[in-house]
């Protein structure tokens, strides 16, 4: 695993639970974790669970006992880290978003194809795909419960940075990030949205803000948070970005992220509306299902709150009996299991970098949309 820092101790837990709880075909040993300080990265791997610390990440490539390449590093080092794993056989997992931009995303894609034609598997880490009420909201619509899907609405909001005195991060820095809201939460609730609906973004119209432009330079960082110094530095990537999208099968969507929500924490909404139904989950209360069946009675019908944590629910059967609930972390567990299963079996895992590319792309849009207040094609 390349990084070591927030995702990487989420990638880290996934790794050391999975095969403890899901029937694996093969066992993931944790071998070797890549960072920048050596004294650092040490730490880090006997805190994590990982064998080995090394500070080079090519060093690992010609290791035949290293098969897979975690990629958990900011987004402007995932396409010199991806292809150069895949060209050297590694099955690579790389944390959303793909990349910082489009062209490094086709790189990527093209290295993916290139190795799938060796049995050498790649996936972009859309974790909430593997939230087990999105699960389910994906099968009600592919099983037509909601019939004709006319609108989509999909918000990511957070607080994080809503004081101008908070420290600048990487994720505010547009050379390391590729941009703000807009790629580190918004590319959450379009791959969510393609996902629930099985379908894709065409068409988009935005705007984009940054309402703080300068922030103090940081003297640490923790997960989110960090220390200020007393000198500043610019902001270079959005704070809130909203669009219009049109998805290829004709529903309209509305989308919105922004780290400016003050008191919304990780308020991953989605609401679907289709002719015979609609669904709603929120992440803050991720266990839970929101459906509404349009067939039924008016006089009695109503949303349904349905608890997902029944057995017969996307991925929950291996955990704790009915009416206990999953937290975030669970999700990246369940990445891990359907990318080992996909490797094992010889499949493409998705999300592809394919699929990556997709949604980079549907990011690119919003942001020319933004530049030139025009209609973008995706």
């Amino acid at each position: 695993m390349v990084g070591h820092a927030f995702m990487g101790a989420a990638h880290s837990q996934a790794w050391r639970v999975a095969p403890r709880f899901f029937d694996l075909p093969v066992r993931p040993v944790m071998s070797v974790l890549c960072g920048r300080d050596a004294d650092r990265t040490r730490a880090a791997a006997e805190h994590l669970g990982w064998a080995e610390a090394v500070t080079d990440w090519k060093s690992v490539l010609d290791r035949d006992d290293v098969h897979v390449v975690d990629i958990c590093t900011p987004g402007d080092t995932h396409a010199e880290i991806a292809v150069a794993a895949l060209d050297a056989g590694k099955h690579v997992l790389c944390e959303k978003p793909m990349a910082n931009n489009v062209t490094e995303a086709v790189a990527m894609a093209e290295a993916a194809e290139r190795a799938a034609r060796r049995g050498v598997r790649a996936m972009v880490g859309f974790s909430y795909r593997r939230v087990p009420a999105l699960g389910l909201a994906r099968e009600l619509v592919s099983r037509g419960r909601l019939g004709k899907i006319h609108h989509v609405r999909a918000q990511y909001l957070q607080d994080w940075i809503v004081d101008p005195a908070a420290p600048l991060s990487w994720r505010l820095d547009k050379e390391k990030a590729g941009s703000g809201a807009l790629g580190d939460i918004g590319a959450h609730v379009v791959d969510a949205a393609q996902f629930i609906l099985g379908d894709t973004v065409r068409e988009v119209s935005g705007t984009m803000e940054t309402f703080v432009s300068e922030r103090p330079l940081a003297l640490s960082h923790s997960g989110l948070s960090g220390t200020a110094s007393d000198r500043t530095g610019p902001v270079t990537v959005d704070d809130a970005v909203l669009f219009l999208a049109r998805f290829a099968g004709g529903a309209l969507g509305s989308f919105e992220a922004t780290r400016f929500a003050n008191g919304r924490k990780n308020a991953l909404r989605i609401e679907v509306n289709g002719s015979a139904g609609s669904l709603a989950f929120d992440l803050e209360d991720m266990n839970v299902l929101q459906f509404f069946d349009g067939t039924e009675d008016a006089a009695v019908a109503g949303f349904r709150r349905i608890i997902v944590t029944e057995p017969s629910h996307p991925y929950v059967g291996a955990w704790w009996p009915a009416g206990h609930g999953l937290g975030y972390e669970h999700a990246f567990t369940h990445q891990a299991v359907d990318f080992v299963r996909a490797i094992a079996a010889g499949t493409d895992p998705v999300p592809s970098f394919a699929d990556g590319l997709q949604v980079q792309r549907v990011l690119a849009a919003v942001e020319d949309s933004a530049a030139s207040r025009t209609w973008q094609q995706v």
